[in-house]
């Protein structure tokens, strides 16, 4: 028998009962549809990862604190203080693979401008930051200098979302003084807006100021929080890292028994961590929206046994007037894999909808990929056949004299 006999048949028997093959679909569609969707999430998680941090640069070297042991506890990174300015005059000195340097300060306060106010992040700097970080540039106004930096000077630079909520009547910011905590700042720039990064936080709720003026004026201390670097070039990255590693380790005078009281990490592998995580994550998603397809097989399975059933007697004249047992069995195999496919279809298309909804209301990047795509037909082609091959070779093993004799 043709396939395309086999695909007729298959589609009159499926179109006598429309209503039980919807419902039969319905596992498949669903599973399909959570698959898509899932891993376009996860996929597109991913790619927005890789973008943003790539973006900062991925020759970016990322110098902090490293936790250490006292007295047999773990501390915090965060408590540790082990890096300085003779770390930075180092690597500026010693680092030949390194085209910038900046210690970086930040602290959490309240930004105050006449009657209005505003909880947000200052970041403390030199004037090397903003060629380390890419992809963020003045909107208005200028940087402050070097000078401002060895006089630990009252300017600062202002993120949209800071300006947004102390100058809401849409006043230039320039010029004007604001206050941080007790400190009187001068308003001498703006930034671009940047948005959200990948974790959902506004890095547009920030203001820069020299990094001696957050260290001397707010924080009152000696000790650096990071220090942030940046390679000649994306080749240079490792060789920068095992450089930068090298000068801290003399810096701070560590034996060779001694462990790092510090740690370097490079952008790349930031993105890779997070690469692998996001993957991981996808992959979990997945496999759980796959249940479902476990679920619409077994309902596969089901209705086909019934239909062999309900069918027994047409499958008896069938033989009798010269069909093989293959002839049946390919039959019912073909009703189960045009279900499971047209299942997929709609899924398909489901869960790409899904996704762009995704997407439209709540700004969660998605990608749907034509792999996905792909592979949920392979899936839905197997289960199909897996599913449907059990019920067909019970019908094909059926004694057609007995078979006409079912009532």
């Amino acid at each position: 028998m043709s396939f395309i006999n086999l695909f007729r048949i298959a589609l009159k028997a499926l179109q006598r009962n429309k209503l039980r093959a919807f419902l039969t679909m319905l596992g498949i569609i669903i599973g399909v549809a959570s698959v898509i969707s899932m891993v376009a999430i996860g996929q597109g998680s991913k790619q927005s990862i890789q973008k943003q941090l790539s973006g900062m640069g991925s020759n970016m070297i990322i110098i902090r604190p490293n936790s250490n042991v006292s007295a047999g506890a773990r501390l915090d990174a965060t408590t540790v203080q082990t890096l300085t300015m003779d770390d930075v005059k180092a690597l500026q000195r010693e680092a030949p693979h390194l085209s910038a340097v900046t210690p970086v300060m930040t602290t959490k306060g309240q930004a105050i401008y006449g009657n209005n106010n505003w909880s947000t992040t200052i970041t403390g700097v030199n004037t090397q930051y903003l060629d380390i970080i890419r992809q963020w540039a003045l909107q208005d106004g200028v940087e402050f200098t070097d000078r401002d930096v060895q006089g630990a000077a009252k300017v600062c630079i202002l993120g949209q979302t800071v300006i947004t909520n102390l100058f809401p009547n849409g006043d230039n910011p320039v010029g004007k003084y604001i206050r941080f905590g007790k400190v009187p700042l001068l308003v001498i720039g703006t930034l671009t807006a940047k948005g959200e990064s990948a974790f959902g936080q506004d890095q547009d709720d920030v203001i820069l100021a020299p990094y001696t003026t957050v260290q001397e004026r707010i924080l009152s201390t000696i000790y650096l929080q990071n220090i942030y670097a940046s390679a000649v070039d994306e080749a240079s990255t490792t060789a920068a890292s095992d450089e930068v590693s090298k000068i801290m380790r003399v810096s701070h005078r560590l034996k060779p028994t001694d462990d790092d009281d510090f740690a370097v990490r490079t952008m790349q592998e930031l993105i890779n961590t997070f690469s692998s995580t996001s993957q991981l994550l996808t992959v979990l998603l997945a496999v759980i929206s796959g249940i479902s397809l476990l679920v619409g097989g077994i309902g596969i399975m089901n209705i086909m046994y019934v239909s062999v059933t309900e069918r027994t007697k047409e499958i008896g004249l069938r033989m009798s007037i010269g069909a093989r047992g293959v002839d049946i069995l390919l039959q019912f195999l073909t009703e189960a894999v045009l279900i499971s496919i047209t299942g997929g279809i709609i899924g398909v298309l489901l869960g790409i909808t899904s996704a762009r909804l995704v997407t439209y209301f709540l700004s969660w990047p998605t990608l749907v990929t034509e792999s996905s795509i792909l592979l949920s037909f392979l899936v839905c082609f197997i289960t199909g056949v897996f599913f449907g091959y059990y019920p067909a070779q019970a019908a094909s093993r059926l004694d057609p004299i007995e078979a006409l004799r079912y009532e």
